[in-house]
């Protein structure tokens, strides 16, 4: 009878020699023996993984734990340069952009290097923030949430943005006046109700949202909930349910008696 397999876990002496992630594995494996030199990344893969779930979990933890440290506080500069600064470094590092009150934008180059200029003048508040497509998420928003002058916002294509996070952004309700939602897969109508709060807005873009199952419906209840507001998203006639007529015709047979 064979041995019984030892739990399933990867092997620490190959992993653990200043690797980073896949991609480092191939370096550290590959043997100089010209002989063995033929020896893949996915055989090494297969003799250390029992399974591809396994892999797969391994993978998906670590994808999740880099989206926790793309998301943590900048304690120190908060401490020492404020609040605006903080938020300001947090987006930036993100990859997104900032506007400071009568400042140009401020953006990351194609490295993702940015100026420091902005800590010269920590009082000078927030007034826009564009975090399109980032990692921010429930937890990266406390950055944001002390930027009180805040009065533009895009979160469009935000994959971690969910209706948890929309629950906390009342406190920016005595200044926003603008936000976008466009494009992020995990907001639905509840977090749309979340926004009432949100009385000073004068802009809302709520267009390609899968997860809601009614845009048409969904964007004529915003716009009661929010009378003063510009609601952009699907046509008002969009998802809406056919009427008798309509619906006895769409389920007619299209084949004649």
């Amino acid at each position: 009878m064979a041995a019984p397999r030892a739990p399933l876990h990867l092997m620490a002496p190959v992993w653990n020699q200043g690797t980073r992630g896949i991609h480092g594995l191939s370096k550290a494996v590959a043997p100089e023996d010209s002989q063995r030199k033929g020896r893949s990344l996915l055989q090494f893969l297969a003799d250390h993984f029992y399974d591809v779930q396994a892999l797969r979990e391994y993978l998906l933890r670590k994808q999740v734990l880099k989206v926790h440290q793309k998301n943590r506080p900048f304690t120190h500069i908060k401490e020492r340069f404020g609040p605006h600064a903080a938020g300001a470094y947090f987006i930036l590092k993100q990859g997104g952009a900032v506007k400071f009150q009568g400042k140009e934008w401020i953006r990351p180059n194609t490295r993702g290097r940015f100026s420091l200029d902005f800590l010269k003048f920590p009082e000078v508040p927030v007034e826009a923030v564009d975090a399109s497509g980032s990692a921010i998420n429930y937890h990266g928003l406390d950055n944001l949430l002390a930027l009180k002058e805040l009065q533009s916002l895009w979160l469009r294509h935000c994959p971690h943005v969910d209706d948890w996070c929309l629950s906390r952004l009342h406190s920016l309700a005595n200044s926003l006046q603008e936000l976008s939602l466009a494009g992020c897969p995990r907001i639905s109508e509840r977090g749309l109700a979340c926004l009432h709060h949100l009385q000073n807005l004068r802009r809302l873009d709520i267009s390609d949202l899968p997860a809601v199952s009614n845009p048409g419906l969904t964007q004529i209840l915003v716009e009661e909930m929010l009378p003063n507001c510009e609601v952009l998203g699907a046509d008002w006639t969009q998802g809406l349910r056919l009427g008798p007529e309509e619906q006895s015709r769409d389920t007619a047979s299209p084949i004649p008696a």
